[in-house]
């Protein structure tokens, strides 16, 4: 009987060491606050909690209507402003004509002189008038661009407050930074948004982080990159095995969290690492889970 309770005795207690964890903690998942970045009503709002989303998918739309009609307004305004730009052609043509008539008096006068029906002082006369049309000519020219110049500078603002508007007018549609799932919706269709207002909480569920704790002197046993072993709770007190890959971890130690128990119960300090575990639909965000570090794993099944 002392030897059968002996055997026994031992047996539970290699059975109760098998089981042992390294480290634990719960699950977590990066999450986006998908915020507006107009203000307006929300007229369009495709999705619900629990859905899926594309990258780039459309997942609600901000009333542009204020957005739409002041872009009009500028419209209109800009043409206004080019309806009074002064047209530099036809006072230009009338300056050019003269020049044209006296180009032929002075061919004419030209030969009046060789003939000597026309005096030298006539022709130096009619070189002046050429001379003082051609200045006429540059001037009304400067003048004239000078004025254009101004009225054109007050057409500039408009177009960039048009450029503006119409990135308004993109980013009333809101679009998903990334696919995920829909896990929080703050707002209903009709409400009035604001910029920077959570409209939607998102997460990539397919893969999951476990953010569980280690002593200071589990540090050697593995490094970023390494392979554990995850497990969870499953159904009739079994657990569920999972592969993971040691993603991060802490560069400063912390107070171990009351919620949970290392290896080492006494353990005052640790630090918090990061195994990103492939989801298979089972895990969930807050999941309490095991890590077991694979080297150690195999350090006992070889003792």
């Amino acid at each position: 009987m002392l030897i059968t309770a002996l055997i026994l005795l031992l047996t539970s207690s290699c059975e109760s060491d098998v089981g042992i964890a390294d480290a634990y903690g719960n699950f977590e998942a990066i999450e986006t606050m998908i915020s507006s970045e107009v203000t307006g009503k929300a007229i369009l709002l495709n999705v619900n909690e629990g859905d899926e989303v594309k990258k780039g998918q459309i997942i609600g739309v901000i009333d542009t209507t204020q957005l739409y009609l002041k872009k009009q307004q500028l419209i209109l305004t800009i043409a206004a402003v080019k309806a009074k730009m002064i047209s530099v052609k036809p006072q230009i043509d009338v300056l050019l004509e003269q020049k044209q008539n006296l180009s032929r008096e002075l061919t004419r006068f030209e030969q009046l002189k060789k003939d000597g029906a026309a005096t030298q002082k006539q022709l130096d006369d009619l070189h002046g008038e050429m001379t003082l049309v051609d200045s006429k000519i540059l001037a009304t020219k400067t003048q004239l661009n000078s004025q254009n110049a101004g009225i054109y500078s007050e057409i500039a603002p408009l177009e960039a407050q048009i450029d503006q508007i119409n990135d308004m007018l993109q980013k009333s549609a809101i679009k998903s930074p990334s696919k995920g799932t829909v896990l929080t919706q703050f707002i209903e269709e009709g409400e009035l948004v604001v910029v920077g207002r959570p409209i939607l909480k998102l997460a990539d569920l397919s893969t999951l982080q476990l953010r569980a704790y280690v002593s200071g002197n589990q540090l050697n046993q593995f490094k970023l990159g390494s392979s554990v072993k995850v497990n969870v709770d499953s159904s009739n007190d079994k657990l569920k095995e999972y592969k993971g890959k040691v993603v991060w971890v802490a560069s400063k130690a912390e107070f171990t969290p009351k919620i949970v128990q290392t290896r080492e119960e006494r353990t005052n300090l640790v630090y918090a690492i990061k195994v990103e575990v492939v989801n298979d639909g089972f895990l969930k965000i807050g999941m309490p889970g095991e890590v077991v570090f694979d080297n150690i794993s195999e350090k006992a099944e070889s003792e």
